[in-house]
């Protein structure tokens, strides 16, 4: 162990050696840590934490599952419209009145906490498209580790697309993120990061070969140490871009979900609330886009809608017959998206007999371009298909 560790370090360390339960025994390891000085020297100590946190949470939730039977009463939402995007926060920020201003549902506005006790979808009609927009209850700490219903709520969360976080400006919000953020990291929940772009194929024999070993920023026998822990003992993997012990951790553990989310800050009418919105801007404001709104007064909430969808990540892409208008409405795909996902989209016969296709729009330098397959598109353009 380090000797140039803090007391509050060596106070978790001596938390956990007397934690009884897999709850305390992960309290303990967050503040461990929290504390552990963060250099060099303290590397294989942060990834070790690191990996028996991964490790604790993976035994909660299978003991979870065994004890209620499946984790207790679904909550799962179907989704449906171009993408699902959930409304979290803890009780009585105002989620409801958001829904209902959004999405006109029919739902239960009160003054009061644990107004919502399941999750509640909606649509949100926007520039010519569907976003689902989903209500879950109001989260609470601990949620993560059984509180409640919160691994339900949180599973809930970890399948939307995206997710917009409430908070109330009334309130301390800083206070509330810390909240959210350590309930969201409790439930493998990654917020507007990307997992790294490591690559793992297993193969039958061969032992493990590394491509771009250059890439990895710390003592490769530790990878080979993790490798052997999630039982990979044959399998080639590529690095495709620099990535710490921990990144690696990360993009091995396959209970990690990635999101991508924004802050949306209600009660932007309350006393007190613009000081608090500087507060949230200094505290979160280069990690996470914050619109502040009020539900309650229906401000801002065009602008809500913007973001809400941008946060979608969809574009909309308009079809079109030779010597026709473009049919109405839109195509949502995701960014990124190609011609033939388009044509896929449309029609299995379409993807089947694909010859070429031609563009008006961003993604293409002139009216009417010619182009192939792989073809990337981009929002409002006109795509006409032809194929055999």
């Amino acid at each position: 162990m380090p000797t140039n560790v803090t007391a509050e370090y060596l106070a978790a360390e001596e938390e956990y050696r007397n934690a009884k339960t897999i709850p305390e025994k992960i309290r303990a390891l967050e503040k461990m840590y929290a504390t552990v000085p963060k250099h060099k020297g303290t590397e294989k100590l942060r990834l070790q934490i690191k990996r028996k946190l991964a490790e604790l949470r993976k035994e909660l939730e299978k003991q979870r599952q065994m004890k209620k039977g499946g984790g207790g009463p679904s909550m799962a939402v179907r989704k449906e419209g171009a993408a699902q995007i959930v409304l979290a926060g803890l009780p009585n920020v105002g989620k409801s009145s958001l829904m209902k201003a959004l999405t006109n549902v029919d739902i239960d506005v009160a003054d009061y906490a644990f107004t919502t006790v399941e999750p509640i979808p909606g649509m949100m009609h926007h520039r010519d498209v569907q976003i689902q927009l989903v209500e879950v209850p109001g989260l609470v700490e601990g949620a993560a580790l059984g509180k409640g219903m919160g691994p339900q709520l949180l599973s809930v969360i970890r399948n939307a697309d995206a997710i917009a976080i409430v908070v109330d400006l009334s309130q301390d919000p800083v206070k509330q993120m810390e909240t959210l953020l350590k309930e969201f990291e409790r439930a493998g929940i990654k917020l507007n990061k990307r997992r790294p772009r490591v690559e793992i194929k297993r193969t039958a024999m061969g032992g493990i070969v590394i491509n771009g070993q250059e890439n990895i920023k710390g003592d490769i026998s530790e990878v080979m140490k993790m490798l052997r822990e999630e039982r990979i003992h044959s399998a080639e993997i590529t690095v495709k871009e620099p990535v710490t012990l921990e990144e690696f951790a990360d993009a091995l553990d396959e209970s990690l979900v990635w999101r991508r989310a924004i802050i949306i800050a209600n009660k932007g009418d309350a006393p007190g609330s613009k000081e608090n919105y500087k507060k949230l801007v200094e505290a979160y404001g280069d990690r996470f886009k914050i619109i502040p709104v009020s539900a309650k007064r229906k401000i801002q909430l065009d602008k809500l809608k913007d973001e809400l969808y941008e946060l979608a990540g969809i574009i909309r892409v308009f079809t079109k017959s030779p010597g026709e208008e473009p049919a109405y409405p839109p195509v949502p795909l995701k960014k990124g998206s190609t011609v033939m996902d388009l044509a896929e989209r449309i029609h299995k016969d379409f993807a089947k007999n694909f010859r070429y296709a031609r563009v008006w729009g961003k993604s293409v330098k002139f009216p009417g371009q010619r182009v192939g397959a792989d073809h990337v598109l981009e929002d409002g353009d006109i795509v006409e298909i032809h194929a055999r």
